[in-house]
């Protein structure tokens, strides 16, 4: 019998720094996005003021005054540190585990024997404990139900009174009788399933379906008729039958991006190819990571559609002779780009690189050799890139297109209110000292 568990951390962004910051705890927080433009992580406190996911950071920085709101800068080497440290621990949980986002992993529990229920607990306390994340656990029968049975537990817990009290923390909703989960599935609202977004919701609550109890009970060819297969899908995973399957490896992405909103905007070359520079080095190292290689590289720049001023949004796609990895060959052809569609006189806010038509490393393209490439010897030099970069920091080893200094750089992002690297940075790490 399929069974699965979802490890969640709550409020994660949030969460990591109060780790090393315990005297925000009970104080509202938010974290922001690139250039501190809007909050894409809040704590409990910050929700109960009102604040919004993805509300800009201006409208709602008033409450710093009347409120106590602190807005921190998006650390997300910190956070991605954090979470490879959370998900270790939750993989004691289970055989099989698909990391689905940095705080989110599912467990496969299929032939785990004893008490579920109090096995989750000791690992959540045992997270907490190692890492300081407070995290919630639900458990069913399919993806989706353990998706529902996190919300609830995380719900239980923030919101008490809203479901029973047993609930909080850890829902294993593949334990309770038939009649108790129809309760349960009862009093949770449908647009609060996996998969069923605003639209849908809308549309399920003006046919009479209020509830996940009601969503579950619809046929599923009927399901399928009036809205999708993909409907169809989680009708029948609430229903019990698993339709998602657990992936121990994440499926290769068919292109990757990498781009940036500037703090201030840009109207220079030079400057230009150093934040593309950037962007393609960045990308390199993702596809690199899913061993592919790329065919095709599109370069972009345009200025804000919010601002006075001459508008421009180009872009160009480079052709490579050969598809490869290679962030000196990516890099090229991104500049190469760039040149083809800049233009003087535009105030330009954001650019970015994208990687397309991608393909396995594996396969290699045969052809006349008469340009002959040292591919061996190249792989074994991004190699050691990826491996310096990963051991010392983003950035230790990069290509002078670049830049050399950070703190020169006119198209870097804007964060003013960023937090130490507390686990990957020495001169960061906290030290504590007798009293």
């Amino acid at each position: 019998m399929a069974l699965f568990a979802l490890v969640d951390g709550n409020n994660f962004y949030v969460s990591c720094e109060r780790v090393f910051r315990p005297s925000l705890k009970s104080w509202p927080v938010v974290v922001l996005s690139n250039n501190d433009g809007c909050c894409i992580a809040r704590s409990n406190e910050a929700k109960a003021l009102s604040i919004k996911m993805g509300a800009p950071w201006f409208e709602v920085k008033h409450l710093n005054d009347s409120d106590g709101l602190v807005g921190l800068s998006a650390n997300f080497t910190l956070y991605g540190d954090m979470s490879d440290r959370m998900m270790s621990i939750a993989a004691g949980l289970g055989p099989h585990q698909e990391i689905y986002s940095i705080d989110e992993s599912f467990i496969d529990l299929a032939g785990v024997r004893g008490d579920l229920t109090a096995r989750s607990r000791q690992v959540r306390a045992r997270i907490l404990q190692w890492t300081g994340i407070p995290t919630g656990i639900g458990i069913g029968s399919t993806k989706t139900l353990a998706k529902l049975a996190n919300f609830i537990a995380k719900t239980a817990e923030r919101k008490p009174g809203s479901y029973p009290a047993e609930f909080g923390q850890v829902c294993n909703l593949a334990a309770l009788p038939a009649s108790d989960l129809d309760a349960v599935l009862g009093a949770t609202k449908v647009g609060e399933v996996w998969g069923v977004g605003r639209r849908i919701a809308g549309q399920l609550e003006e046919g009479g379906i209020a509830t996940v109890l009601d969503l579950m009970r619809m046929d599923p060819a009927t399901v399928r008729r009036r809205w999708s297969v993909v409907l169809e899908r989680t009708v029948r995973e609430l229903q019990g039958i698993s339709c998602i399957a657990l992936q121990d490896q994440p499926t290769p992405k068919k292109e990757i991006a990498c781009t940036r909103s500037f703090s201030r905007p840009v109207t220079d070359l030079g400057p230009l190819i150093e934040a593309v520079s950037e962007f393609a080095t960045r990308a390199a190292e993702k596809l690199r990571g899913q061993a592919s290689v790329a065919s095709e590289v599109l370069v972009f720049a345009h200025t804000s559609p919010h601002r006075p001023g001459p508008r421009f949004s180009q872009s160009a796609v480079v052709p490579l002779r050969r598809p490869t990895s290679d962030t000196a060959a990516l890099v090229q052809a991104a500049v190469l780009g760039l040149r083809s569609i800049y233009q003087p006189g535009f105030a330009l806010i954001k650019a970015g690189v994208l990687l397309l038509d991608l393909v396995p490393g594996s396969l290699y393209q045969g052809e006349l050799d008469l340009e002959p490439e040292v591919t061996s010897e190249r792989s074994k030099l991004m190699a050691t890139i990826d491996t310096l970069n990963n051991k010392y920091g983003k950035g230790t080893v990069h290509l002078a297109s670049s830049g050399i200094d950070d703190r020169t750089r006119q198209w870097g992002m804007r964060q003013e209110r960023l937090t130490p690297g507390y686990t990957t940075a020495w001169a960061d790490m906290p030290i504590a000292k007798a009293v």
